[in-house]
């Protein structure tokens, strides 16, 4: 007899509290559109009722613009009354804040109607759609994420940010050192604090990397056969990064391009596919031989234009691309090769896999995941051909013919008839008011550029 989910919940808070009697409070969290995360604090006391219960938050938190407005054009706001729904814990995401002075823990939570189903405007939610898909054909989906980000200091100049000074030599980095263990231990304490908090909140965090400019790094997490978790663990993994670091009196940006002349922040997705037996449908001597892998590809390049809004939701997000810093600008794959949209890395036979290289660090997980997977399953299942993989610099082979703005992204998610089939018509229409209203309040505003350029020139 199966015991019912409830009581495994409850039995969760339970063994949680008993093994931190110190614990306080406790952070209620959900991410939003963005993947920003919002939610209540509860003291210990009241977590038994959440997860009873539930709690209450307004329908409106998965329509705010990047600032935390609502944007009323997506019928989420007052055309509803501002009306709740009500949101659960998921199972598996109570865990400890490692950076709070005051004993705190955290929990996940998604939103749901009222009468109990999920809510279709929840990215968690768009994303578990898709996700059916494949256990309908007796898939599992393994995946795992690489997150850039920089470390900055706390004080901007003149609303910019600069590097933190390093706390071993007191210097500001301001080279391009790719991998350089050095600058590593310029910032161990807090990258080491990174990992140490990930492990304690079961974050799967593998390793910690220099990237290719100053003060960026990159954190890798492991493979795990739920691409929901995965996501989960992404999201939790940027809280994490963000208090961890302003405990060391610095700050950190996933900002997709924070400075001009350096490379942007990354967010590759690395994705493997397993049957009923546990067998990985990619394996192969040789990848390009491999009809399923072939297919899953020529999906994700087929559809890649329209998943771009959700690669990139950001008028930022877009200053990324630039032969320079590698970052793909048209839908091409090629083994071992870093110039390509998506690329499948070599190593043993049973590991191939796809890493999708275009989303920036600014992306919503869910949403990223919820648009590549999208991708494979139309391949898959409509056993598209990708074409010859890409050797050599795939800059000079091909030109930019990816969305390379934010209206054309808008656009091509919107007339997508593909992506109509993997994500809620009316969801899509939610994301798309949203950005729209952001566009049109950044088109609206005057840089600084523009007065420099023209108010005393023409």
């Amino acid at each position: 007899m199966s015991v019912p989910l409830r009581t495994v919940q409850l039995n969760e808070a339970n063994a949680f509290l008993k093994k931190y009697p110190e614990v306080l409070y406790v952070d209620l969290l959900i991410a939003d559109m963005n993947g920003v995360v919002r939610g209540k604090r509860i003291e210990r006391t009241s977590l038994h009722k959440v997860y009873e219960k539930g709690i209450n938050l307004p329908a409106s938190l998965f329509a705010l613009d990047i600032n935390g407005s609502t944007v009323e054009s997506t019928g989420l706001g007052l055309d509803i009354g501002d009306a709740d729904r009500i949101c659960y814990p998921i199972p598996g995401t109570l865990s400890i804040e490692p950076w709070q002075k005051r004993p705190t823990a955290q929990l996940l939570m998604t939103m749901h109607e009222l009468e109990g189903q999920p809510f279709f405007a929840d990215p968690r939610e768009v994303l578990a759609n898709v996700v059916r898909k494949f256990d309908e054909m007796g898939l599992t989906i393994c995946a795992a994420f690489e997150l850039e980000f920089y470390l900055i200091d706390q004080d901007n100049v003149n609303g910019r940010p600069q590097s933190p000074r390093s706390p071993v030599s007191g210097k500001r980095p301001v080279s391009t050192q790719v991998y350089l263990i050095d600058d590593l231990d310029e910032y161990v304490d807090c990258l080491q604090d990174i990992l140490e908090g990930a492990k304690e909140q079961g974050i799967p965090a593998d390793a910690i990397v220099k990237e290719s400019a100053p003060a960026q790094f990159e954190v890798n997490l492991h493979h795990v056969s739920d691409p929901i978790k995965a996501c989960d663990y992404a999201v939790l993994l940027k809280r994490l990064v963000k208090n961890i670091a302003y405990d060391h009196e610095m700050d950190t940006t996933f900002m997709a391009k924070p400075y001009p002349g350096q490379a942007g922040n990354g967010l590759h997705v690395h994705i493997s596919i397993l049957d009923k037996e546990g067998n990985n449908i990619f394996a192969s001597e040789d990848p390009e031989q491999n009809a399923a892998l072939r297919h899953a590809i020529g999906g994700v390049l087929e559809t890649l234009p329209a998943q771009m809004a959700f690669l990139c939701p950001n008028v930022n997000s877009y200053r990324r691309f630039g032969a320079q810093f590698y970052v793909p600008n048209s839908p091409s794959w090629g083994i071992d090769n870093r110039t390509v949209a998506v690329r499948v890395p070599t190593g043993s036979p049973d590991s191939v896999r796809i890493e999708h290289r275009v989303a920036g660090a600014d992306a919503n997980p869910y949403l990223l995941m919820a648009s590549v997977l999208a991708g494979i399953h139309h391949g898959l299942t409509n056993k598209i051909e990708p074409g010859a993989p890409v050797e050599g610099n795939s800059y000079e082979q091909n030109e930019q013919s990816l969305p390379n703005n934010l209206r054309d992204a808008l656009r091509e998610l919107d007339d997508s008839e593909v992506m109509a089939k993997y994500i809620d018509p009316l969801y899509i229409d939610v994301f798309v008011a949203c950005k729209e209203s952001e566009l049109a309040e950044f088109e609206n505003s005057i840089s600084d550029l523009e007065y420099n350029w023209y108010l005393h020139t023409v």
